[in-house]
C-alpha cells in the first residue's frame, strides 16, 4: 500500500506530461508559444550553466529570508506569550506586513535600501515572517492549563514553565508555521526579484524568466518555471522531513496508525 501511494503521484505526472507532449506535437503547436517537456527538458539541459547560477541565487535569498524569519518570529512569539500587554502592543502590526502585499511595497525598499540583495532579502522575510510569528504564538498559548497549574504548584519560574512547558508544546505549531514559511519564503524571494528587475551575474530565475520572455525564448522560461517550482516542492519536502523526525515519537500528527 505505501509504494502504492508513493508512486501514484509520479504516476500522475508522467501521464500528465504525456499527454502535454503528444497534444503539443499533434497539433503542432510552436515553441514560442507552449512547448512541449522535452523542449523544456532541453533547454534545462542546454541553458543549465546559466540557470544553476540564478537557482542558486534565488535559493539563497529564501533560505536567508527562512531564517530572519523564524529567529526573529520565534524570539517574538516568546515575548508576546510572557506578555500580553506586549502581544496586544506589536501584534497588530505583524498583521499589517501580513495583509500588505509585498507586490506594493517592494519598490519603496527598493528604492530605501540601496543593496538589491539585502532588499530582496527583506521583502522575502516580510512575507515569511508572519506564519512562524502567529503559529509558534498559538502554541505557546495553548499550554494545557492543567499542567501550568501543576508547575505553579510546584514552583516553577516562569522561564521553567516556558522552558519546559510552553516550549515543547509549541513544536508542532512552530513547525507547520515553518513548512509554510518556506514556501512564502520562495514566494518572495521570486516576486522581489520581478520587481527589482535587475541582471547580471547575481540575477535569480525570475530575472531570467523575464529575460526569457523579452528574448522570446518560452522554453528557458518555462525551464527556470520548473527549476522554481522543483525548488519549492523541495524545501517544502525537507521541512516536512524535519517535522517527522522531530515529532515522529511523541506527537499523534507524526505517530500514523501502521496499515
Amino acid at each position: 500500500m505505501r509504494l502504492v501511494d508513493a508512486l501514484a503521484p509520479a504516476a500522475v505526472g508522467v501521464a500528465v506530461l504525456g499527454a502535454w507532449e503528444g497534444l503539443v506535437r499533434l497539433y503542432g503547436v510552436p515553441a514560442y508559444v507552449l512547448p512541449g517537456p522535452a523542449a523544456i527538458a532541453g533547454a534545462l539541459a542546454e541553458d543549465w550553466p546559466l540557470l544553476s547560477g540564478s537557482l542558486l541565487v534565488t535559493l539563497r535569498i529564501a533560505l536567508l529570508a527562512l531564517l530572519l524569519a523564524v529567529s526573529l518570529g520565534g524570539l517574538l512569539a516568546v515575548a508576546f506569550a510572557q506578555s500580553r500587554w506586549v502581544e496586544r502592543a506589536f501584534f497588530p502590526y505583524a498583521v499589517v506586513l501580513q495583509v500588505t502585499p509585498i507586490v506594493a511595497i517592494a519598490p519603496l525598499i527598493l528604492i530605501w535600501v540601496d543593496d538589491v540583495t539585502l532588499s530582496l532579502l527583506i521583502c522575502a522575510w516580510i512575507v515569511a515572517f508572519f506564519p512562524v510569528l502567529s503559529n509558534t504564538v498559538l502554541g505557546l498559548n495553548s499550554a494545557d492549563r492543567n499542567h501550568v497549574e501543576l508547575f505553579r504548584l510546584y514552583g516553577a519560574t516562569r522561564w521553567q514553565t516556558l522552558w519546559l512547558l510552553r516550549l515543547p508544546g509549541a513544536l508542532p505549531f512552530f513547525l507547520a508555521g515553518l513548512r509554510v514559511a518556506g514556501g512564502l519564503a520562495l514566494i518572495g524571494a521570486v516576486v522581489a526579484e520581478f520587481v527589482a528587475g535587475a541582471g547580471g551575474t547575481g540575477s535569480g530565475l525570475a530575472f531570467r524568466i523575464l529575460e526569457a520572455g523579452y528574448q522570446l525564448k518560452i522554453p528557458r522560461m518555462f525551464a527556470a518555471l520548473a527549476l522554481i517550482s522543483a525548488l519549492g516542492i523541495a524545501i517544502f519536502a525537507v521541512l516536512g522531513l524535519v517535522q517527522h523526525l522531530l515529532l515522529r515519537r511523541w506527537h499523534e500528527s507524526a505517530m500514523r496508525p501502521e496499515g
